[in-house]
């Protein structure tokens, strides 16, 4: 469970002929551009994370909680460490070009790229894209592409012009935090969908931060619910990483 929940836990442009429909498009492209630079202007700022999780986890089979140790430094480290009832579960640290995570329980461990990570979420995925998650940040950089925006009592919609890949995507933006409501990817042959949404944001000093991240996985047919609800978050403490795989696991190979 926890390493799949860490995985869950862890994608052109639109030509207008002339006239007043280019005239449209340009404002409506200045309107975009100027809410996803909000969006960024934003972004919490620090250096590191040290906070603790609640951690669901429900598919069709079981359900399941646990409390999770999760530290961070910035476009570098993530680090996370889970245990149930007081006993150490599994432990996990990820950098821009390692995953690597081990389980006492099933006493398997993974020490490799994100491959592994991609296959599951059924996306391309990377540090950068995990990290924009756990932060309330679009998955995606919202700057690579141009997108028709649309306002509702909700918040602020995009939609990409064009698809650039065979993933759709939909972002929608908070009107007053510019922060992430709600993100969802859509791969429609394969059957595949990742909704990712924020019920509850919470202000740290004067950074505004998730306090619930609720995530959605449906697969032909088959749905899995992680939610995570952050808790005692602290910014720019003094933190430390220890990870050894232990000796003795087996280790889970990608064919």
């Amino acid at each position: 469970m926890y390493k799949k929940a860490l995985i869950i836990i862890s994608i052109c442009i639109f030509f207008a002929s002339c006239g007043s429909k280019k005239k449209t498009l340009e404002i409506e492209d200045v309107a975009s551009a100027k809410v996803v630079a909000m969006h960024y202007s934003n972004e919490a700022k620090f250096k590191t994370i040290n906070s603790r999780l609640r951690l669901k986890y429900q598919d069709q089979d079981r359900a399941q909680s646990v409390t999770v140790s999760f530290r961070m430094q910035k476009d570098s480290v993530i680090w996370m460490s889970a245990q149930i009832l007081g006993i150490p579960l599994a432990k996990a640290m990820i950098t821009k070009d390692r995953v690597s995570y081990y389980e006492s329980i099933s006493k398997t461990y993974f020490d490799g790229d994100f491959r592994l990570l991609s296959k599951w979420l059924g996306t391309p995925l990377d540090y950068q894209k995990l990290q924009n998650l756990l932060l309330g940040q679009s998955i995606y950089d919202l700057r690579d592409e141009r997108y028709k925006l649309t306002e509702s009592t909700r918040g602020y919609q995009l939609v990409p012009k064009l698809e650039l890949g065979l993933i759709k995507k939909i972002f929608l933006l908070d009107s007053k935090s510019f922060k992430a409501l709600a993100q969802q990817l859509s791969q429609d042959k394969q059957n595949r969908h990742v909704t990712v949404s924020y019920p509850k944001y919470q202000k740290i000093g004067n950074q505004i931060f998730p306090e619930e991240i609720k995530i959605i996985a449906n697969e032909t047919g088959k749905s899995t619910q992680i939610d995570i609800l952050y808790r005692s978050v602290s910014f720019d403490e003094r933190v430390n990483f220890p990870f050894e795989i232990p000796s003795g696991y087996e280790e889970i190979v990608i064919e």
